[in-house]
């Protein structure tokens, strides 16, 4: 679909005029990354093999899925560990819990995160959007990379 470029508009001012350009229509036709990178750069799939994307990906995310199975067994513990004591102190009468209060300030909770997550929903879309656009150019080490992760958690 070949669309032509209107002429630049000028707009004059007291003094001076102005040129308006089309910077969209720039960037699709010049790679930004051509110049920086040389023209072997790009998306994953202009540069490596499918078997150096899948090895890449599921090596990476081997990794990660391994980190975030070690840090969440960390977590888990140190939450599951803070509660435990606290009963026990709670039990002992070491330490005396206003439950209303609890409930009170987790009702306060739920609100302000209610009212957050109405605030927050359009950047969350973007972000979204940005990652299923990556996943989409560079589809085969994404698969490898949701593979490793997956291998990683079970390690």
């Amino acid at each position: 679909m070949a669309t032509r470029n209107p002429p630049p508009q000028e707009y004059e001012s007291d003094d001076e005029s102005y040129e308006v350009l089309d910077l969209t229509e720039y960037a699709r036709r010049h790679h930004w990354w051509n110049r920086v990178f040389g023209h072997s750069s790009g998306p994953m799939v202009e540069k490596y093999s499918v078997a150096t994307q899948i090895v890449m990906g599921g090596v990476t995310g081997w990794c990660a899925g391994f980190l975030f199975q070690k840090v969440g067994k960390l977590a888990a513990t140190a939450v599951g560990g803070g509660f435990l004591l606290l009963q026990i102190a709670s039990h002992s009468g070491y330490v005396q819990i206003d439950w209303k209060k609890v409930e009170k300030g987790v009702n306060k909770a739920k609100r302000q995160i209610k009212k957050g997550a109405n605030k927050a929903a359009p950047e969350i879309n973007n972000i979204i959007e940005e990652a299923t656009e990556f996943v989409k150019q560079n589809i085969v080490i994404s698969s490898g990379f949701v593979g490793g992760f997956l291998l990683g958690l079970a390690s």
